[in-house]
């Protein structure tokens, strides 16, 4: 499982990477503009991400739009919806604003911090990554 995981906040990267290293690799972007461009490069060397964990609250692109500017660059490539990445939130946000919009623009999956291992572990089954 290739994951993207898109956070500012160092801690909570490290905390990520830690709970999904015997997964596969993982890739790091600090904003929703690297995260965007993360995601077009694989796009483009055929190698896509299979997740990606994304924050809301970030600098210069929160991950409300980057949601969306993935999404459409998946569907620029003709991608079909069950073989996009899987998009699971990782927020400090939990009102029904932010989850709405978060699903209405077609996340997978939406996980409130801290992040607790047994529940990203269930989305990511719930979601046929692991076993």
């Amino acid at each position: 499982m290739k994951t993207l995981i898109v956070e500012d906040d160092f801690t909570s990267r490290l905390i990520l990477q830690a709970l999904l290293k015997t997964y596969g690799p993982s890739h790091i972007a600090v904003d929703g503009r690297e995260a965007v461009e993360a995601v077009r490069l694989a796009l483009d060397a055929g190698e896509h991400y299979d997740l990606i964990c994304m924050d809301i609250m970030m600098p210069r692109m929160d991950g409300q739009q980057s949601l969306k500017e993935i999404r459409a660059l998946e569907t620029s490539k003709g991608i079909i919806y069950d073989k996009t990445a899987k998009i699971v939130m990782t927020t400090a946000l939990s009102d029904v604003k932010n989850v709405s919009i978060a699903y209405h623009s077609l996340c997978n999956g939406y996980l409130t911090k801290p992040i607790d291992k047994a529940k990203l572990l269930e989305v990511l089954r719930e979601l046929k990554l692991i076993e």
